[in-house]
Parts: C-alpha cells; structure tokens; sequence
C-alpha cells in the first residue's frame, strides 16, 4: 500500500498536463505553493505512515524511494531546479523528523506503559509480604499487561532441584497438575532457570525440548519465558504465552524482564519475611519455655546490672532470701552478703570481668531477710549485649542442710575413727601388757622344761623344742600386730620417726625397698594430725605391697608456712586414674580410706597414675 501510495503521487509529479481542481488550486494558491511543490509535499503521506507502522528503519527507506522519485524532475525538468532540490530536501528532512518523533512518541507510549506495569506489580508487592498471594497478584497483572493468554510463575526448589509451580493463570487444572514440578533443566522453563537467559519459542507444539504433554493439550504455541532474579541468584521463572502465534516484540521482552526481577525482589523479601517471622516465633516461644523454666526452677536464679541492681529474679530467690519480688527487683545485691561473702562476690566479680579462670560452683553465704545465714552453691557467669558486659547471672542452690549434714557426717567420722585408734590402742596395750607377756612366761617355761628334764627322750625334747619355737613364732607376730594397731614410736618420738619404722618394718616383709625423704623445717604436729598421716602413709605402702608389683617407693613428707604434703610414690605397673570413678563402688577401699582421713584433715588427695608409669598419692592438708 506504501508503494501504491508512493506511484499514486509520483505519476501526476509528471505529467504536464494535469489539471487541478478549482478547490485545489485555491487551496494552492492560498498557500503560495504551485503544483509541483504541494505534490512534494503530499510525500510526506507515505513517510510518516511507514514511520507510524515500522519505525525510523520504515521512513528512511520510504523517504529513499521519495526521494528518488522527485529528484529526476528537480533537475532535469523543473524551470526551478534549485528551489525543487530545497524542496524534495526538505521533504526527506522533515519526514524523518516527524517518523522519529512518531517512534519517539510511541517509546515514550511503551516506556510508560512498562513503568506502569512494573508500578503496579510493585505496589501488589508492597500490599502483602505473603508469597502466594504477591505471586497470584502478580502474574494476573502481568497477564493484563502483556495481554496474553497464559501466565505461570515457578520457584526454585534449591534443595531438590526442581521447579515449583507456584502461580498461574489462564491454565486447568490438569494443566496444573502435570507440570506443578519440573526437575532443573527440563522443558523450557527448566532450561531458563539453569541458564539464567530469557527463551522465546514461537511454536512450543513443535519445539522438541518441550517435555510434558500437558502443554501441547492445553493449546500453548507461543511462550516467552524470562527467570525471575534477585541479587543475580535465579529464584524460579516467569511464563508468558499464547493459544495462538505472536511474535513478542523486544519491548515486551524488556518489560517481561524487569517485571521478573521486580518479582524476583519481592519473591525474596517475602522469604526473608517468611523466615523472619518463624525465627521471631522460635524467639517467642523459646523464651516463653525459659521464662517458664526460669519461674519455676528449683534452684535461685536472680540477676544483677554492674551496679548490684537486681533486675530480674525467681520465685526460688525470694523464698531463699526471704523478700518478696516487689522487694527483691531494684534491691542492692550486697544486702544480701555478709563481709566475708562481698569479698568473694568482688573477687568473682574483678575475675569475670578481667577474663580469668574460676572454679565454678562455689560457696558462697547469704544473709536472709529474718537475719539467718544460708550456705549457698553458686554459678556466676557474665551477661553480654553485643559483646559488651552488662551484667551477672547467678544460680544458687540452697546447701544449708547439706553443708551441715556433712559437717556432722565429719564430726560422725572423725569421732568413729578417734574411737577405732582409741580402740586399737586398748587392743594394743592388752595384747602387749597381757598376751605378749604370758607368751613370754610359756616360752620361759618350756625352755626350763627342756633344759632341766632328764628323762625326756630326744624325741621329746625336739617336740618341746618345735612347741617353744611356735611360741616365739606367736609372740613375734603378736608384736607385730600390737605395732601395726598402734606404733609406740608414733606416741613417744613423733610422725617422722615412726614413718622411718614403718618403712623398714614394710621392706622387711615385702621386699619393697622404701625410702622417707623429708623437705623443708620439721616440726611436730598434733596428735590427731600426726596419726591420720602415719594412716594414710600406711594404707599407700600397703596398696603398693599388694597391687603395684613395685620394687621401689618413696615417702616425701614437705612441711611448709600452713600446711604439709605428703607423697607416696611408687614405680609399679600403674593405672588409668582416670577410670577410677566412685572409689568405694569401683573397689577401691584403701583409697576412699586414705580420701577419708584426709578429709578429716580438711585436706585433698589426687592420685596421679598411668599404665607402665607407676602411681603417686598426694595428700595436703592445712596443718
């Protein structure tokens, strides 16, 4: 029709003997213009209409053949060449500047048409941070855009790396329902979501990388598929497409294309959200269940800023302190402490702050509010806002009963062993005041009987003789058991002494060669002290004598400024003293004997052993 138009006004261009009509000439003659100038001028037809329909390409080439159409007549015929050149010139000139601002016109038409679009996507985004419903929403908006038939939205399943139908419009249900999940790279929005690139297909019906059958039943023919991106990450694909053929124009393209990213924003936002919200629930209800553990904890729990302003405490630390929680919140926590206890609180304090080691729990008193005193196991530990202390979080577990429970089970201990040595002395003086000497007095008399008897035959006399040897055999050991219920060294000359005895007493019947080293300023010390020592050094030789399969011990006694050390050590097979456990259920008596005397000491023993290593006991205690 172009062309048509063109020939139509370039043939009367040339023929001389045309004759216009009475208005046409009026027209021209009220313009100024003669004939051959206002058919130049009706040029300007063909060219701004190619430029409405095909762009500024359309109107150059139509201003082309314009132009070749009038120039022959500019200069080889017109009595006026030069004005003719100026006017054909300004033709092709004016044409394509009227094409261009067509186009122009027409971008500027799209252009507001995209930012209307993505607008309004934009605004079904921002009413709702639900996925769904920001997906349905958009896809029936890009539908009305685009206006086209279908439109599907899928989302990437990352983990099982598959795509999701999660929108869609214009489709049935058993469309749906056969294409709901795609593995990544099958069919054509497969591929778009592993590449990364948009896809066009004019003709999905004969497109052989179309997978599901669905497709093809439904009528799809034309489809633009675009992934729908945020931050450069593919969240899933956007779908366009038509029961029939269309050839997408690039400005739908562009369009489809910033729609998916604005999509892929709000995809991302909404599961930002989404995850949000289920970390604020997680949040909500996990300090519901602490609050609740909090409350109803058996053991106190209160908490204080760095200024010893309680701000939050339990049910269990009001009814330990004695205040009520009206009382309790604000209150100084050095109310509660003695001077002895503040001083310890500032010590944990300084040593919490400054980073360094304590050992955790520890003990701790407490002044009620009646005036009582309470002996407290306490867990301090920093509570923290950014890195930065804010404040202390203690746990307290009442141990007044159990404190003193053990003080009495001491006492009950200390009385039981005071009468075992006290008995064993007895038995000690008895065997040696009464059996040792009438043994003494048998020996004596069966050697008279064998030295002054004439008439007894040498049989007899060997059999009186094998009777006395017995009796010196009995009285030896009976001195040996008076000297191990209660060594008369230990009551006359001291501990160090009585330990050289015991040590020789031991190699003598052991074969263990033992030594007793002794380091620093010796010095008595008392009774009791002295003979839970000379207890506990016992026990250890004698675990050695029986378990160690030793040929060596040592006995280190160290006094020093407060208190004294001693250690027993050996070179036999040793142990894993790290599978000992509890002493008495694994066995292990003569060591949960030597933990009990130092116990009653107020002492401490650690036993250091490893298998192929030997054993060594160390017992200090504050005497």
């Amino acid at each position: 029709m172009l062309l048509a138009l063109v020939t139509v006004i370039t043939l009367p261009h040339y023929w001389q003997g045309l004759e216009h009509p009475n208005i046409i000439s009026r027209l021209m003659s009220s313009l100024g213009l003669e004939r051959h100038a206002f058919e130049r001028i009706l040029y300007l037809a063909p060219i701004v209409w190619a430029g409405f329909l095909f762009g500024r390409r359309g109107a150059v080439v139509v201003s082309i053949l314009a132009l070749v159409a009038m120039l022959p007549r500019a200069i080889f015929i017109s009595p006026f060449s030069r004005d003719a050149l100026f006017e054909s010139s300004a033709v092709f000139i004016v044409g394509n500047l009227v094409a261009m601002s067509f186009e122009w016109l027409r971008k500027e038409r799209e252009r507001r048409i995209q930012l209307s679009v993505l607008n309004r996507i934009s605004g079904v985004a921002s009413q709702s941070l639900d996925l769904s419903q920001v997906l349905t929403s958009s896809v029936t908006a890009v539908a009305d855009a685009v206006k086209v038939d279908i439109a599907l939205a899928f989302l990437l399943d990352e983990k099982a790396s598959e795509l999701v139908l999660a929108a869609h419009h214009g489709v049935s249900s058993g469309f749906v329902q056969s294409v709901g999940r795609l593995k990544l790279g099958e069919g054509l929005n497969g591929m778009v979501a592993e590449t990364g690139e948009p896809l066009f297909v004019e003709d999905a019906t004969l497109d052989p990388r179309v997978t599901k059958m669905a497709v093809r039943e439904e009528g799809i023919r034309s489809e633009l598929i675009v992934p729908l991106m945020s931050k450069g990450r593919v969240l899933g694909t956007l779908a366009v497409a038509m029961r029939g053929l269309r050839l997408f124009a690039e400005e739908d393209v562009e369009l489809l294309t910033g729609t998916g990213n604005q999509i892929g924003v709000a995809v991302e936002n909404a599961r930002l959200y989404e995850q949000q919200r289920a970390t604020t629930e997680q949040l909500r209800v996990s300090e519901e269940r602490y609050r609740e553990l909090f409350e109803n904890a058996h053991d106190a729990i209160w908490i204080h800023d760095l200024d010893g302003n309680i701000v939050s405490a339990n049910r269990a630390a009001t009814k330990l302190s004695g205040y009520g929680l009206d009382e309790v919140i604000g209150m100084k926590a050095a109310k509660f402490l003695s001077v002895g206890s503040l001083a310890l609180a500032r010590e944990v304090r300084r040593k919490l702050l400054s980073g360094e080691a304590i050992d955790q729990p520890y003990e701790q008193g407490l002044v009620r509010k009646d005036g009582t005193t309470a002996s407290l196991q306490m867990t301090t530990s920093l509570v923290l806002n950014e890195g930065r202390p804010v404040g202390f979080h203690h746990i307290v577990r009442d141990v007044t009963e159990e404190k003193r429970m053990r003080e009495n089970l001491r006492f009950y201990l200390g009385q039981v062993t005071r009468a075992q040595e006290e008995e064993r002395k007895r038995i000690a003086r008895e065997l040696h005041d009464e059996t040792i000497q009438a043994l003494v007095v048998l020996a004596r008399q069966l050697d008279e009987l064998a030295s002054n008897s004439q008439r007894l035959s040498q049989e007899e006399r060997v059999r009186l003789e094998n009777l006395m040897q017995q009796t010196n055999n009995i009285m030896d050991g009976v001195r040996r058991l008076t000297q191990d219920l209660r060594p008369a060294t230990l009551d006359r000359l001291g501990l160090l002494p009585a330990l050289e005895w015991l040590a020789a007493d031991v190699g003598r019947y052991s074969g263990l060669s033992v030594e007793v080293r002794v380091l620093g300023t010796e010095r008595r010390l008392s009774a009791e002290a002295e003979l839970l020592l000379f207890r506990i050094v016992q026990e250890a030789l004698r675990n050695v004598w029986r378990h160690s399969q030793a040929t060596q011990a040592e006995v280190m006694v160290e006094f020093e400024e407060g208190k004294t050390r001693v250690v027993v050590r050996d070179n036999g097979k040793g142990f894993d003293a790290r599978s000992v456990g509890d002493l008495t259920r694994g066995g292990k008596l003569g060591l949960a004997g030597i933990q009990e005397r130092a116990r009653l000491l107020g002492g401490t023993v650690a036993v250091k052993s490893e298998p192929g290593k030997g054993t060594a006991v160390l017992v200090e205690a504050p005497v």
